[in-house]
């Protein structure tokens, strides 16, 4: 795809855009910032910064300069990604379940109101309006910290931290729009709040076009820009109104159908076609999301810590911060804050019943991820830039940088603690399958003896398990008798209502030596899987009928389709498909190339070989 582009930039660039490559990122432009203000050429760096750029249209139009274009532009898309990452939680994420949201949401909201009430105790007197400086998290930074400092796999934690973040950015951008926006202008702000009606009703109209949202998003930014308000609370919103959803199966097919139109006929007007039907098939929300997070976290965020970290800290600018009440209260309610709100409030809620920790987290692990969520960074210096001014706001941004500092290290000193007084070595699900395969117990398709192994738990009507996808006919033709599959059941009982008796109806097949021709059967027919149809394929299979019907309703078959649903959850599968390659559960994409990719890595090769 870049083979113009050479090896090391690739390399580069690659690792650019992982967390951890990307919290690297803007510590160095804040770094740079940093070095340029207090450097010969400071002068240069504020003259850049207070360059004016307009944009006219005839006789109307926006000027700023750069500075304002980076806060009130740019970062923009910054929110609108929040936005759109709120918007999944709430429709397919962590924030669809109440029991696993309300812990992460009460300690977001406890991890809001308790720094701002730290701040005001020491700085209220100095400096109240800048309460808001405390109550974000840089997400981006705060992921990249994790991903240095914190334990080998994390990934419960991070979601978990994910959906607390979520909170109290949003809070912070509300109070953004609502404290800190001044001198309103009706007509304006009649014009964005229109926008945002339109926004509402594309969504509601189930519009999968990008084009239309793009243009009333800019609409809306232009509008809330003029009106007075500050134009991250429209990025935020729009974020909100654009809607989010499960891929559904039939959007996959119908992409399937298209691209054998496209292999019959390679013409610009299929091409087209194509790709129309691939951006159907994937909800807007999610496409736009996958197109601005590399340019917000690589571009937009790290000019922006360039624009608003560089505090010339000679003159005695420094020393004169070390002995503010506002350095200290920021760092306080940064630092001390974020640890004991989000920490008491993940407690409280766990203690109340409200909810439950993650699976595989920890409460070493939390406090661990409450201590990184001191890193305000991003919302803080947008905060300070819009509530401070002059001395005020250099001695809140020198807090803001050691608030990070001073959280990053504590952070790693929680986690450190965590490992070893408390045995917290991941904070993840369980990656390795319990229990290991039998062929005397499991149902295994190949040669029983084959020392590839690839394990499935699936549902029968779950759209995406291996035999709706065609993926184990890829991997068979790739691998030949070096590789056996092995079925196991994880029905989910909630979104498919059929899929426990199907699951019994294919072990009753298997007491009568037809359980594969069952699973295919039940695969081909996913949507109708009622007891009579269930019936119906086994009266097509020849079974008996009478030994078949006593089977489906014999409690050992519930016992059996309910242990290797205890073993899933065991392994860390929480859905379907999930599978799990000589031993190891994989994550990530799950189509044939990706699956051989993976099963002819040297980790998985050796498993392999330790396995035989």
């Amino acid at each position: 795809m870049h083979e113009n582009r050479p090896d090391w930039l690739t390399t580069l660039i690659d690792r650019l855009r992982t967390e951890t490559g990307a919290a690297l990122l803007l510590a160095g432009f804040a770094l740079i910032a940093l070095i340029w203000a207090n450097s010969p050429w400071s002068a240069s760096y504020e003259a850049l910064w207070h360059t004016p750029l307009g944009i006219h249209l005839g006789g109307t139009g926006i000027e700023l300069d750069l500075h304002h274009w980076v806060n009130d532009g740019l970062m923009v898309l910054f929110f609108f990604l929040i936005g759109l990452e709120v918007r999944q939680e709430l429709a397919v994420g962590s924030l669809r379940e109440r029991r696993r949201a309300l812990v992460p949401l009460v300690a977001g909201l406890t991890g809001v109101l308790v720094p701002a009430a730290i701040y005001l105790a020491i700085a209220g007197r100095e400096a109240a309006s800048g309460w808001g400086v405390v109550i974000g998290t840089d997400t981006a930074f705060l992921l990249g910290v994790l991903a240095l400092v914190g334990p080998a796999m994390s990934n419960q934690l991070r979601v978990f931290l994910l959906t607390l973040t979520v909170v109290d950015d949003f809070l912070a951008v509300a109070v953004i729009g609502v404290v800190y926006s001044e001198d309103l202008k009706l007509v304006p702000l009649l014009v964005a709040v229109a926008t945002l009606g339109l926004l509402a009703l594309l969504g509601r109209s189930r519009m999968w076009r990008s084009a239309p949202y793009v243009v009333l998003v800019v609409v809306l930014w232009g509008a809330t820009l003029v009106s007075g308000v500050h134009p991250s609370l429209a990025g935020m919103a729009a974020g909100l109104l654009v809607p989010a959803a499960m891929t559904q199966r039939r959007h996959v097919e119908d992409a399937k159908m298209l691209f054998r139109d496209y292999w019959q006929s390679p013409e610009a007007r299929v091409a087209r076609t194509v790709r129309a039907g691939l951006a159907r098939s994937i909800s807007v929300n999610e496409r736009l999301h996958d197109v601005l997070r590399s340019p917000v976290s690589l571009v937009v965020v790290p000019i922006f810590a360039l624009a608003n970290a560089g505090v010339d800290l000679r003159g005695g600018v420094f020393a004169t911060a070390l002995a503010s009440p506002i350095t200290w209260g920021v760092v306080a309610g940064l630092v001390i804050g974020k640890l004991v709100g989000i920490s008491l409030g993940a407690w409280a809620s766990v203690r109340l019943g409200l909810g439950r920790l993650p699976d595989g987290v920890g409460p070493g692990s939390v406090l661990g991820g409450a201590t990184l969520s001191g890193i305000g960074f991003t919302m803080a210096l947008l905060i300070i830039s819009l509530a401070l001014e002059g001395e005020q706001a250099d001695d809140a941004t020198i807090g803001v940088l050691i608030a990070l500092v001073l959280s990053t290290a504590l952070g790693a000193l929680v986690f450190r603690l965590a490992r070893v007084r408390w045995g917290e070595t991941t904070a993840d699900l369980p990656t390795r399958l319990t229990p290991d395969v039998d062929p005397d117990r499991d149902h295994v398709r190949g040669d029983p003896d084959a020392p590839v192994t690839v394990v499935e738990y699936l549902d029968f009507e779950c759209p995406f398990c291996a035999r709706a996808t065609g993926m184990w006919k890829d991997l068979h033709t790739h691998f030949g008798d070096r590789v056996r599959y092995v079925a196991r059941h994880l029905p989910l009982d909630e979104p498919h209502p059929h899929a426990r008796l199907a699951a019994v109806a294919s072990e009753a097949a298997a007491r009568q030596e037809r359980f594969w021709e069952m699973h295919d059967l039940l695969f081909a027919h996913q949507s109708h899987l009622t007891q009579a149809d269930l019936r119906g394929y086994a009266d097509d299979l020849g079974l008996d009928m009478e030994a078949f019907d006593a089977d489906c309703e014999d409690p050992d078959l519930f016992d059996l389709v309910e242990r290797q649903e205890r073993g899933a959850h065991a392994s860390g599968a929480r859905g379907t498909p999930t599978f799990f390659l000589n031993g190891i559960r994989h994550r990530g994409p799950h189509d044939a190339r990706t699956l051989i990719a993976a099963l002819e890595s040297p980790e998985s090769a050796a498993a392999a070989r330790r396995r035989s």
